[in-house]
């Protein structure tokens, strides 16, 4: 078993708390998100929960490219989740700016701003794809 999946299955063995953020994105990925977590696709059956405080958070979820407007912001997004953190890429644009890569206000994907631990790819990905993304953080399928 990876280092990764070792110290991941330590420091998070219950529920993981969610904080979603948009870095700069057309808010289509947003929306999957939220859609995952509703009843009908139910996100809380696999011990995932939105939380409102990025102090509460142990899963970062960011969508869209980072934008030079959402940088600064993003860093202090990240250093607000508390010690160990997972952080999510879900989308084409968080993964790697999606179409909007060499435009001038965008950075860049997540990972150019901060570290990345899991991609999600789609534009915009369906719910299924997040909660399989999910699952995979989570160890709870290979």
């Amino acid at each position: 078993m990876p280092l990764k999946d070792m110290l991941f299955e330590k420091f998070f063995k219950r529920s993981l708390w969610v904080y979603h953020a948009n870095a700069g994105g057309c808010n289509g990925c947003d929306i999957e998100e939220i859609n995952a977590f509703t009843p009908y696709y139910d996100a809380e059956r696999f011990g995932l929960k939105l939380v409102g405080s990025p102090r509460h958070a142990d899963v970062l979820l960011v969508s869209g490219p980072v934008t030079r407007n959402a940088e600064p912001r993003l860093k202090l997004l990240y250093e607000s989740v508390p010690n160990p953190k997972v952080v999510i890429a879900c989308g084409s644009c968080a993964a790697g700016g999606g179409i909007w890569f060499d435009s001038y206000h965008v950075l860049g994907g997540c990972d150019k701003v901060i570290p990345v631990d899991f991609y999600i790819p789609g534009c915009p990905p369906r719910p299924e794809a997040i909660l399989w993304g999910a699952a995979v953080a989570m160890g709870l399928v290979k």
